[in-house]
């Protein structure tokens, strides 16, 4: 368990105001909100998203997700979000951190339709044959993709991971995905925040602009409102009242539909 350097979960879990995270991950969170004194507001607002994308995909009937990059369970994580509308919801939690698989598995050991793979989502192959993706995901029927907050740590070839989910997924499937982009104030301070998270937490951590953004659902009917800023994707009251004067949130969110399977 590597504590001398932080993670990208960890640090997310700082910003959630979670307690799953090590010192080193606490320092890091705090020098971001230096830079940035609205992050963990950020942090707070692509959960928000999460919640409503899930609660969305629910409506649709949508009783199976593949979490990728799932970080740390945290409160409203995407299984509690499912269970309490549809008990018999499977979900599969994927995460390459050590640390954010074996503290989830410890949490879910009990939790029926739910598990955790420890695997790169760069590797889709090993995420679709784990034991774990086969006993619980029925890709022959309609599975919620989920991509929040983690593309922007691939730097090479985000929508190769997705096509290849969406080459295996059947029609009605949907996938979902919000995005880091480059803060509207990109200072000095800033710059070198984001410097040292990339050297100590070995992630890319890639902004991208809107476009690239819609362009990753190449493939699934972009749903509306489309690619928006995360706090402006159907919001609810509380959500409105949370970003009242504050700008908006530098992270593009979106939500695609499959309505035609292209099979592998």
């Amino acid at each position: 368990m590597d504590k001398e350097h932080p993670s990208a979960a960890r640090v997310y879990d700082v910003l959630l105001g979670g307690s799953a995270n090590f010192e080193v991950d606490r320092e890091m969170a705090g020098r971001m909100l230096a830079a940035e004194p609205q992050a963990e507001r950020f942090a707070r607002a692509n959960r928000s998203f999460l919640r409503r994308a899930v609660q969305g995909l629910l409506d649709e009937g949508i009783d199976q997700y593949v979490d990728l990059g799932s970080g740390l369970p945290t409160v409203g994580n995407v299984h509690e979000i499912v269970h309490a509308a549809n008990p018999a919801g499977r979900v599969v939690y994927v995460d390459v951190d050590p640390v954010a698989v074996g503290y989830s598995r410890s949490l879910l050991a009990d939790v029926d339709d739910v598990a955790v793979v420890q695997a790169d989502i760069r590797d889709v192959e090993a995420v679709l044959v784990a034991p774990e993706t086969r006993r619980l995901i029925d890709f022959s029927r309609p599975v919620g993709v989920l991509a929040v907050a983690v593309l922007h740590f691939i730097d090479v070839d985000p929508a190769g991971i997705l096509n290849r989910f969406r080459a295996v997924a059947a029609a009605g499937s949907h996938l979902v995905v919000s995005h880091l982009t480059t803060p509207l104030q990109m200072t000095r301070e800033t710059v070198g925040v984001v410097q040292r998270y990339r050297e100590s937490t070995g992630s890319p951590l890639t902004f991208r602009t809107r476009d690239q953004v819609a362009d990753l659902f190449a493939g699934w009917e972009l749903l509306p409102p489309g690619v928006v800023p995360v706090d402006q994707w159907s919001p609810e009251p509380e959500d409105l009242e949370d970003s009242a004067d504050l700008g908006p949130v530098p992270i593009w969110a979106g939500m695609g539909r499959l309505t035609s399977p292209t099979r592998a």
